[in-house]
């Protein structure tokens, strides 16, 4: 029986200050770029200070990439476009600097942090950094049987709470999320439908790594046989996540429950983080205004679970390979947001730079 219900972080999450949110309102109104001219960058800016309590907004300084890891039993029906349980590889090739998200994150000059929760390989393949934390190695396959077990839902939880208590305590103020993960879509397409009430054939895409039309067919089936599975126990998130979620899934919701409990934004990418953070909204219904949609992936059950959590996504470019990729490549529009609103002068200010001007002599 587990100790943690997730239905206890409602009390504890608070929504952005809604006061500093007028004060950055009234402050750009003062601005001398015309209300309206910056679109998003705006309404970007605005949430920005309230999520830092602070007006003017402060610059993004020290941003990180988190991705947590793990490989799906369900995988060994042949419904990704990977091999099952060759997730490890995903993670060797952003150690190595040669994954999408690597060559974005040097060029951002973010830094990356893998967080293993349930990779089926050989622990001593991977940096004790990254291996550390494992629940389990790999999940079950959620068609016939739980992904895990409650007790190992509630270790993945409370390992995602604290990687957010450590990123939180060591200054980082803005997380960029994703997930290495092979199966992983086909556990979120089954939380999606669950907590929104649809069917398989509505939820489910092609995935990261594309897969053709009878690998579609085969993980629609997937999902069809874990909904039912997951239905029954939908008044519990933990059990939920436990039945058809996974421990990377698991992880990633206690890190996005646990960032909310310490106002630390979060920008999601895909749909697996989209699925977590549904759950998470499950549980917590003030959570979402902590996180950013960071792109629109075109996979139909993350358009649903963003739907029903009011996120608009912020960058619609088609990039479905995962790892926090489309999330990182949002970063920059949220720091431009930040300068922005921070560093424009309000009109006065400008007339009276006008005005000095001149007095200038050659």
């Amino acid at each position: 029986m587990s100790s943690l219900n997730l239905d206890d972080f409602s009390d504890l999450i608070e929504r952005p200050d809604s006061g500093t949110r007028r004060d950055a309102e009234e402050r750009r109104e003062r601005l001398a770029v015309p209300s309206g001219a910056l679109g998003r960058l705006d309404e970007l800016g605005e949430w920005l200070s309230a999520a830092q309590g602070s007006v003017p907004v402060k610059a993004v300084r020290q941003p990180r990439v988190v991705l947590f890891a793990g490989d799906h039993g369900v995988a060994a029906l042949d419904v990704s476009g990977r091999p099952a349980g060759s997730a490890q590889s995903l993670v060797r090739a952003v150690l190595e600097g040669e994954s999408p998200v690597a060559v974005l994150a040097r060029l951002a000059e973010v830094p990356v942090r893998i967080v293993d929760a349930g990779l089926d390989c050989d622990p001593a393949l991977l940096p004790d950094e990254v291996v550390r934390h494992r629940v389990r190695r790999g999940s079950g396959r959620i068609d016939i049987e739980d992904a895990l077990t409650i007790e190992e839902a509630e270790r993945a939880v409370r390992l995602g709470m604290a990687i957010a208590d450590e990123e939180a305590d060591s200054g980082t103020d803005l997380v960029v999320l994703g997930d290495l993960s092979v199966g992983g879509t086909t556990s979120a397409a089954t939380l999606i439908a669950a907590l929104c009430g649809t069917d398989a054939s509505v939820v489910t895409g092609r995935g990261g790594a594309g897969i053709d039309d009878l690998a579609w067919m085969r993980k629609c089936a997937a999902v069809r046989d874990a909904l039912r599975r997951a239905r029954p126990v939908l008044g519990d998130q933990l059990e939920l996540l436990a039945t058809v979620g996974g421990a990377d899934l698991a992880a990633t919701t206690g890190f996005l429950l646990q960032s909310a409990v310490r106002r630390m934004p979060v920008i999601l990418d895909g749909v697996v983080s989209a699925a977590c953070a549904l759950v998470g909204q499950r549980a917590a219904f003030r959570a979402p205004d902590w996180w950013l949609a960071g792109q629109l992936t075109g996979e139909p059950a993350q358009a649903k679970a963003l739907d029903r959590m009011a996120l608009n996504p912020l960058l619609d470019q088609g990039v479905t390979v995962g790892e926090g990729s489309g999330a990182l490549l949002a970063l920059p529009l949220v720091r431009a947001a930040a300068a922005l609103a921070a560093e424009l002068p309000e009109r006065a200010a400008a007339r009276d730079a006008e005005d000095s001007s001149e007095y200038v002599t050659e």
